[in-house]
């Protein structure tokens, strides 16, 4: 673990409060090992991210640590190690985390250019297995549909019910 300097210089405070502002604006982190990468690879996973209202930012190690233990987010240490970039997201966490390992996937056809090394959802720390996991599960606005849609049959079949029952009356002549 890195340690802190006893005289901390005025432009490493600013970055690291510039780090603090734009991880505060976010409630969900995957961090992602990005060694391999191309600029051009990179730019088409924001493009992707940004599709599902999340973005990404390569962060500086130490300060993002600091950022997030002054932010009482704790344990991210360990996933703060190496090249890192984090994919950050106000919401549906699962679905940045499915758009991260397909495009790994995809990605890293030859070999691999994205490792997801875990990440912090809703202050709760996941390892790389458990949000690959949660990646798996559906999102917030597709399990809302698919609920909706399950309340939907029942009514629409019950209207279908009413309607050739009104239609058949009215064909009898008892409207």
């Amino acid at each position: 673990m890195a340690m802190m300097a006893k005289k901390i210089q005025s432009a490493k405070t600013a970055a690291i409060e510039e780090t603090k502002k734009v991880l505060s604006e976010y409630s969900n982190f995957i961090f992602a090992d990005y060694r391999g990468m191309t600029v051009e690879q990179i730019t088409q996973l924001r493009k992707k991210l940004r599709e599902n209202d999340a973005t990404l930012k390569v962060v500086k190690n130490n300060f993002a640590r600091i950022a997030f233990e002054e932010m009482d987010v704790k344990d991210v240490a360990d996933l703060l190690k190496g090249p890192t970039v984090v994919a950050m997201s106000k919401e549906d966490a699962n679905v940045v985390a499915k758009t991260m390992y397909d495009f790994a996937k995809d990605a890293g056809k030859e070999k691999p250019v994205l490792e997801v090394k875990g990440a912090c959802v809703e202050k709760e720390i996941y390892d790389a297995a458990k949000i690959e996991a949660f990646s798996k599960v559906p999102g917030r606005k597709q399990l809302i549909s698919m609920l909706m849609s399950a309340m939907n049959g029942p009514a629409q079949k019950l209207a279908a019910t009413l309607k050739a029952y009104a239609e058949k009356k009215a064909a009898e002549g008892n409207a």
